[in-house]
């Protein structure tokens, strides 16, 4: 069995995460999503919220060989432990390739783990978490952009966010 992982902040998950997610599940016997905290960064949707959001929007699309959780820790770590052998990133035109070929190649040396990159879709390549979230808190419109049951959790996140400034 070749299981495969994708991992991501996925703050929110986008409708370009899925794609390639839902690609992937097309060429792996099990696809893992893993939702990777990262303690730098102080995300607008709990990791338990992440999780949910995706399970609940694969589930739409009908992914049944897909396992979505979460790790604190070296993806690798994570990939060890299920028996990976294959990381899967998606790659838009706006630089990804640079910033994921190191990640990739320092993967390889720690576990022996290949990457694969997968090109956007070019509908939906334009279409970045952090691009949704200020689309959002400008007032625009992100429909399309990610799962339905994202947008009205995106309008209260901001509403929560925009209060506490106040």
């Amino acid at each position: 069995m070749t299981i495969a992982v994708c991992p991501g902040s996925f703050d929110p998950v986008t409708a370009g995460h899925l794609d390639v997610i839902e690609r992937s599940a097309r060429f792996f016997d099990e696809v893992h999503v893993v939702v990777a905290v990262n303690a730098a960064k102080t995300p607008m949707f709990s990791e338990a919220t992440r999780v949910n959001v995706i399970r609940h929007a694969l589930k739409e699309a009908g992914c049944t060989n897909v396992v979505v959780s979460s790790t604190e820790g070296l993806i690798t770590d994570y990939c060890k432990k299920v028996g990976a052998s294959v990381i899967v990133k998606g790659l838009r035109q706006n630089g990804d390739y640079e910033a994921e070929l190191g990640m990739a190649l320092v993967n390889r040396k720690l576990a022996g783990v290949e990457t694969l990159f997968l090109p956007a879709d070019p509908i939906l390549e334009h279409i970045s978490s952090s691009i949704v979230k200020d689309v959002a808190r400008h007032g625009g419109d992100v429909t399309g952009m990610v799962p339905d049951c994202v947008v009205p959790m995106l309008a209260e996140a901001l509403t929560k966010e925009s209060q506490k400034k106040d």
